[in-house]
């Protein structure tokens, strides 16, 4: 059974005027099926506007179905409780686009840390210290900056402290939502060589997603490309690099710079 199963999940907006709705609806997602195996990074690609975050909020239980299903780990996520379902995110966490939008600026880098850490154990007030220090190495981030805040640190450092919050309650899942495409090309690398290593180090299982097929080529186990709020075509990542079937993602190879 695969770690992570979306079946005919749906997320539709009515559309409103100033009177009210229209009686129509803009389908973000339209009966997207996909399957994630255990430990393997799965690329979302398509266009700007395709569906792709509503559909990573979807999973994250962030934005309610409109008909479907999501499973995690064979349990059904939609049938749990509100406090069901904040006990159980603790198993799937999410890296967002924006690290500075994603931080609380009132709170300093320790006290972000220390609260993703305790949310699954407790952590004694002599420990806390020494637990945020081991998890910012492990992002490569500097222990004697903890008490600094997020707007003293970088975009790319911003996005590993968000990396380092995701990681903290040692989920199984994590969806990184365009992680560097707000971050300068020079920096972008070093940010996609952490998300490799810890996938690879803490047997993550991931959703990639992003609009630029260069970096799911070089993240991705399997390839999914959305279009409109479907998956048009599904499959390893190098059969559908050299051998796409459906012709959106024709165009979308034949546009991107660059040899894949």
């Amino acid at each position: 059974m695969a770690y992570l199963e979306i079946r005919e999940a749906s997320v539709h907006f009515p559309v409103r005027n100033t009177w009210g709705s229209t009686g129509e609806v803009v389908r973000a997602v339209d009966g997207v099926s996909l399957s994630v195996e255990k430990g393997r990074i799965l690329g979302l690609v398509g266009e700007s506007g395709c569906g792709k975050s509503t559909l990573s909020r979807a999973i994250m239980q962030l934005q309610p179905l409109t008909s479907g299903s999501i499973s995690l780990a064979g349990t059904e996520l939609s049938s749990l409780s509100p406090a069901e379902v904040r006990r159980r995110r603790l198993d799937f966490q999410m890296v967002f686009q924006d690290p500075y939008a994603s931080l609380n600026p009132r709170f300093s880098i320790f006290s972000t840390l220390v609260e993703a850490l305790s949310r699954r154990t407790p952590l004694p007030r002599q420990q806390r210290e020494q637990a945020v220090a081991e998890l910012m190495q492990r992002v490569g981030l500097s222990p004697e900056h903890m008490y600094k805040y997020p707007h003293e640190f970088s975009g790319g450092q911003r996005q590993r402290v968000a990396i380092a919050r995701a990681i903290a309650p040692q989920p199984a899942l994590l969806l990184a939502d365009e992680p560097v495409s707000a971050l300068d090309v020079s920096i972008q690398s070093q940010i996609l060589n952490l998300l490799n290593d810890l996938t690879r180090e803490l047997a993550l299982t991931m959703i990639f997603i992003s609009h630029d097929l260069s970096v799911v080529h070089y993240m991705a186990d399997d390839i999914a490309v959305m279009r409109r709020g479907q998956i048009v075509e599904y499959g390893p990542a190098e059969q559908v690099f050299t051998h796409p079937q459906h012709e959106y993602t024709r165009s979308l190879l034949a546009a991107a710079p660059g040899d894949f």
